[in-house]
C-alpha cells in the first residue's frame, strides 16, 4: 500500500480514540473513528484512509479466528465449574496460612490455562472475600493478590493478547507462552510480597461475604477440570518439541471438548460453546477496531519517530518493544488491545533494529501488563466490582498493579533485550 500518513495524524487519531474511550463511548467505534480522523488529518485522503483501515482490520482476521475458537475452552472451564474447582483445589492444598499465595497462584493458573484475567478474579473473588473476612485481611490485599497473579498468568497464557501478539510477530504461540515464564514467576513473588504488605497497611471492617459451600459437591473432579487445558498446552507444545504443528485454532477447542468429555457433560457442550463465544465476541469486535487504528499507525512515520527519539536519548533500541506495549496498553486500558496495536504496528520496526521476533513479542507482551488496568477500561471496574470496592478505593491499587507489571516487563527486557 502506497499511502503514507504523517506522525502527527497517527498520534492525533490515537488521541481521539483514547479520549472517546475515556468518555465511555464504545471502544470499537472509538478506535474506528480515531483511525478515520488520523488518516484524514495525516494526509491519506478519504479513499486512502478507508483502504488503510480495512487493510489493518484484515491483517488481524487470523488472530480473531483463533480467539473465537478459544472460546470453546474458556466456556467449558467457566460453565462446568472447572475453573472454580482448580482454584478451590489450590487454596485447599496451600491452606489459610498461605492464603495470599494461594489466591495469587489460583488466578495465575486459571489465566495461564486460558481464562480471561477478569473472569479469573471474579471466579476466585468469593473465596478470597471469605478468607479475608476470616483472617482479617483487607480487600486491597486479596484483590491485588488476585490481579497480580492474573497478570503473571496472562503473559504465559493462550489468551487473545498472546494469540494476537504471536500472530503479528510470526512466532509460535507455545514459544511465546514459554518466553515469559521466568518474568511471570518473579512477578508472582513480587505480587505476594506487596499483597502481604497491604494486608498489614490496610484494615477492612466492611467485607460482605456471600459464599455458598453447598455447590462444591457439584463441581467436577480436579483431574477432569485440568485435563482440557493440559491437552491444549501439550498440543501447542508439539511444534517446538516434536516438529508437529497443531494450530491454536485446533488445539484450544479440542482441549475444551476433551475436558467436557472427561467431566461427562458433553450433552451441554452447545451451551458452553455459546457462553464462550459470548465472551469472545466483544474481544473480536474490539480487535477489528484495534486493527483499523493499527493500520493507520503502521502506515505512518510513528515507528521511525519513536526510534529516532530513542537514538536522541541514547537509549537502546530494544526498549522500543516494552515501551510500545506499555504505551498502547495504557492508551486502551487493555492488555489485549495494547499488545495487538503494539505488535501490529511496531513489529516490523522492532525486527528491523535487530531484535528477534520472539524477543520482540515477549517484551511487547510483558509491557502490555503495566498500565492495562486504568479506569477507562472494563478490567478496572470488573475487578473492583468483584470485591465490592468503590472507585476511589480501586484507584489506590493502580500503582501497585503497575509495579507488578513493571517487574514482569523489566525481567523480560533483561532476558530478551540485554542477555540475548
Amino acid at each position: 500500500m502506497d499511502v503514507q500518513i504523517t506522525t502527527f495524524g497517527a498520534l492525533l487519531g490515537l488521541a481521539v480514540a483514547i479520549i472517546l474511550i475515556i468518555m465511555k463511548y464504545q471502544p470499537a467505534y472509538s478506535l474506528i473513528f480515531g483511525a478515520l480522523v488520523g488518516g484524514l488529518v495525516g494526509g491519506a485522503g478519504l479513499v486512502g484512509t478507508v483502504n488503510t483501515m480495512i487493510a489493518g482490520a484484515q491483517g488481524i482476521i487470523s488472530s480473531i479466528l483463533r480467539i473465537l475458537t478459544s472460546g470453546v475452552l474458556a466456556g467449558v472451564l467457566i460453565k462446568t465449574g472447572a475453573a472454580a474447582k482448580i482454584a478451590d483445589k489450590i487454596i485447599s492444598i496451600l491452606g489459610e496460612k498461605r492464603a495470599l499465595i494461594a489466591l495469587s497462584l489460583s488466578t495465575m493458573i486459571l489465566t495461564a490455562v486460558g481464562v480471561f484475567v477478569d473472569i479469573s478474579v471474579i471466579t476466585v473473588a468469593p473465596i478470597a472475600l471469605a478468607i479475608a473476612k476470616k483472617l482479617g485481611y483487607s480487600r486491597f490485599a486479596v484483590l491485588l493478590a488476585m490481579i497480580g497473579g492474573g497478570k503473571c498468568g496472562n503473559v504465559i497464557s493462550p489468551n487473545p493478547n498472546t494469540i494476537a501478539d504471536a500472530e503479528n510477530f510470526g512466532v509460535e504461540l507455545s514459544s511465546l507462552m514459554a518466553a515469559n515464564i521466568i518474568p511471570a514467576i518473579v512477578g508472582l513473588i513480587v505480587t505476594i510480597i506487596i499483597s502481604n504488605m497491604l494486608s498489614k497497611k490496610y484494615k477492612d471492617d466492611e467485607i460482605e461475604v456471600d459464599v455458598e459451600d453447598s455447590n462444591k459437591e457439584e463441581l467436577p473432579s480436579f483431574f477432569a477440570s485440568i485435563l482440557g487445558p493440559i491437552v491444549a498446552i501439550i498440543l501447542l507444545s508439539l511444534r517446538p518439541i516434536a516438529g508437529i504443528t497443531v494450530d491454536p485454532l485446533i488445539a484450544l477447542p479440542l482441549g475444551g471438548i476433551i475436558g467436557v468429555l472427561a467431566m461427562g457433560k458433553f450433552r451441554n457442550i452447545n451451551e458452553y460453546m455459546a457462553f464462550g463465544l459470548s465472551k469472545m465476541m466483544p474481544v473480536a469486535i474490539l480487535l477489528i477496531g484495534t486493527g483499523t487504528i493499527a493500520g493507520i499507525i503502521q502506515n505512518s512515520g510513528l515507528q521511525q519517530a519513536t526510534i529516532s527519539l530513542l537514538d536522541t536519548l541514547n537509549m537502546p533500541k530494544f526498549l522500543l518493544a516494552p515501551i510500545a506495549g506499555i504505551l498502547m496498553a495504557a492508551a486502551t486500558a487493555s492488555t489485549t488491545s495494547g499488545a495487538t496495536i503494539a505488535s501490529a504496528t511496531f513489529a516490523p520496526a522492532i525486527i528491523a533494529v535487530g531484535i528477534s521476533p520472539l524477543a520482540g513479542a515477549a517484551m511487547v507482551h510483558a509491557g502490555a501488563t503495566v498500565l492495562d488496568s486504568l479506569p477507562h477500561g472494563s478490567f478496572f471496574h470488573a475487578t473492583g466490582g468483584a470485591v465490592n470496592m468503590k472507585i476511589n478505593e480501586r484507584l489506590k491499587l493502580i500503582p501497585y498493579e503497575a509495579a507488578i507489571g513493571l517487574t514482569i516487563t523489566i525481567v523480560s527486557t533483561i532476558i530478551w533485550g540485554i542477555l540475548r
